[in-house]
């Protein structure tokens, strides 16, 4: 159509004003401010990343809309920091109208893919394969709010945690929790723990990656309202128990790293600084925290609903698309069968776990 065009730029070329419009863009969505979908991420990404590329709809000179994505080779293309990132999708002023393949092709791209898409992304739920639950908690009416719904809900819940946490203070020394701590040394252990848990449980290693630590680092330092790390830390006898790391703008917290030293589980270091970061939170203003998807017993008890996310891929009729089809497809279907068969996928999870132990000796 005359007047409208896609401009293809690495995330450092986007201006002040590029970023400018593309928070507009998104209030006016109405949409969550999620901070994965914030320009401050893609700028994070794109320095950890060299492959990261941001489309610019351009309507008469003027952006309309943001693309952000990777390309690999055969221009196999992914989410932004898909892997990490847990919502994804185009941000894109209401009204606009697009074809998700006929903008792969301005894009140079063969396929993209997606994991956690976001709710309310027209172009690209037409291609998705799978409808995940995302659970969130509501604090926006106070934490005293919450805790009297959670007390209703699952009133053993709040109790047993509380008990917990008093056993830890009696039995190992003053507890203390940090909402927003500097300390490298409770990020280390952070990192540690959470890449053990991923050994004992068989999963990928997120922080054996690089590009995922430095992200991690750089965006700890990031000093961006919209999008910037939280590191939060509880202590018992003035040493990290349980630690969580986790994306926040304004009004939306979006819960990424948690992990705690194995040493403490019998109190449930994770669960007690989860509540006392909720109560932070809701005391710094934020309205929403999101758990991100995949099922956790601690997310169902604590969740107030549910958001829903997407995975799928968009593939054009070209060789990179079909490579990607043929490499990913199957193990897609793989996990599906199993996620929607919950024996199956207790069985699934002890058998790689066991494999994990295995490992580590």
């Amino acid at each position: 159509m005359p007047g409208k065009r896609v401009l293809i730029l690495k995330p450092d070329q986007l201006s002040p004003t590029d970023q400018k419009m593309w928070r507009e863009i998104r209030t006016e969505s109405g949409a969550p401010a999620n901070p994965f979908l914030d320009p401050a991420f893609t700028l994070a990404v794109g320095r950890v990343r060299p492959a990261a590329r941001v489309a610019v709809l351009q309507d008469d000179g003027s952006p309309a809309g943001f693309f952000p994505y990777e390309r690999g080779p055969l221009g196999q293309g992914r989410a932004i920091g898909l892997g990490v990132s847990d919502s994804q999708g185009a941000v894109l002023r209401p009204g606009i109208r697009l074809d998700a393949r006929r903008l792969l092709r301005s894009c140079a791209l063969s396929s993209w893919e997606f994991d956690n898409l976001e709710a309310g992304q027209a172009v690209f739920e037409p291609h998705a394969v799978e409808e995940l639950a995302s659970p969130v908690v509501d604090i926006g009416e106070g934490f005293e709010r919450y805790t009297e719904r959670l007390r209703a809900k699952s009133p053993s819940f709040l109790r047993q945690t509380l008990a917990k946490e008093r056993k830890l203070a009696r039995q190992v020394g003053e507890v203390r929790f940090v909402y927003d701590a500097r300390d490298p040394g409770a990020l280390r252990a952070l990192m540690e723990w959470k890449s053990a848990q991923y050994r004992r449980t068989g999963r990928r290693d997120r922080f054996a990656r690089e590009w995922i630590t430095r992200l991690v680092r750089l965006l700890g330092e990031s000093e961006e309202p919209e999008c910037r790390g939280v590191l939060s830390v509880l202590y018992a006898a003035d040493r990290p128990v349980a630690a969580h790391f986790g994306l926040r703008s304004r009004t939306v917290l979006s819960w990424w790293f948690p992990a705690y030293d194995r040493e403490y589980a019998k109190y449930s270091p994770g669960l007690v600084l989860q509540l006392r970061m909720l109560e932070a939170a809701a005391a710094d203003g934020v309205e929403t925290v999101d758990l991100g998807s995949g099922p956790a017993r601690y997310k169902e008890s604590l969740k107030t609903r549910d958001l829903r996310v997407y995975e799928g891929v968009v593939v054009r009729p070209l060789p990179g698309g079909a490579a990607h089809w043929l490499g990913r497809e199957p193990a897609r279907a793989a996990r599906r069968f199993v996620r929607n068969r919950p024996r199956l996928a207790g069985a699934a999870a002890r058998t790689l776990e066991h494999v994990g132990r295995l490992r580590g000796h």
